[in-house]
């Protein structure tokens, strides 16, 4: 476990709690490290909404599919970020959403009631664990917030032109990478494909934005 303390100390789950402490915390949690190779499905819609994931290596995709097969995608998650953590603590029956590797991907898995309840031993950290799980909770609906404005644009341009200004706003600089291709773009935004490329063109043309691949610039 120690080859992730580098990575475990940058996740909000972990946060104002002691790297010695981060060992038998991690003991006491019986956490457990699992490797998933490419587009690898880590979690499956349906399956029971028990576990806490954390990113130590590689990157995923959270998304949805709905009844006529149209891929949504909800978030792009990568090291130290935590993942189905609302739904193990609504103890839903099952997951509303999948989630799928984008490459080979190293993922620590803890059951949420090892979070929620506190052990025999009471330890000293718990009760900082739990708010750091409330924190974490409460940006993720933020961030949640943010996606309902963006989808809920009328026309594509308003929805990327939307996305992009969070972005900016995120990196704090005018021209960012984002980690979606074209597709995945699409599907972020829940818009046609080829709609989508036609109004980057158009944006391109008027000279609002520059764009290469996965790199935008608002000019």
């Amino acid at each position: 476990m120690e080859k992730y303390f580098d990575v475990l100390k940058k996740c909000p789950l972990f946060d104002n709690i002691a790297a010695g402490d981060l060992f038998g915390m991690l003991n006491c949690l019986r956490a457990k490290v699992v490797s998933f190779d490419k587009k690898y499905t880590i979690f499956a819609e349906g399956s029971p909404a028990k576990l806490i994931g954390i990113i130590l290596s590689g990157s995923a995709q959270i998304f949805q599919v709905d009844y006529y097969g149209n891929r949504s995608i909800l978030s792009e998650i990568g090291p130290s970020e935590v993942f189905a953590e609302a739904f193990a603590c609504a103890e839903l029956p099952a997951l509303p959403v999948s989630v799928i590797a984008n490459e080979p991907t190293e993922v620590m898995l803890i059951d949420c009631e090892h979070i929620l309840h506190t052990c025999a031993g009471h330890c000293s950290y718990h009760q900082q664990l739990i708010f750091n799980l409330m924190k974490d909770l409460a940006t993720k609906t933020i961030l949640f917030h943010q996606k309902i404005e963006i989808t809920s644009k009328r026309t594509t341009r308003d929805k990327l032109l939307t996305y992009l200004m969070f972005q900016s706003k995120k990196f704090d600089s005018n021209s960012f990478n984002i980690p979606f291709d074209r597709q995945e773009l699409a599907d972020f935004l829940e818009v046609d494909r080829s709609g989508l490329s036609s109004e980057i063109s158009k944006l391109k043309k008027e000279g609002i934005i520059d764009s290469r691949k996965n790199f935008f610039e608002l000019l």
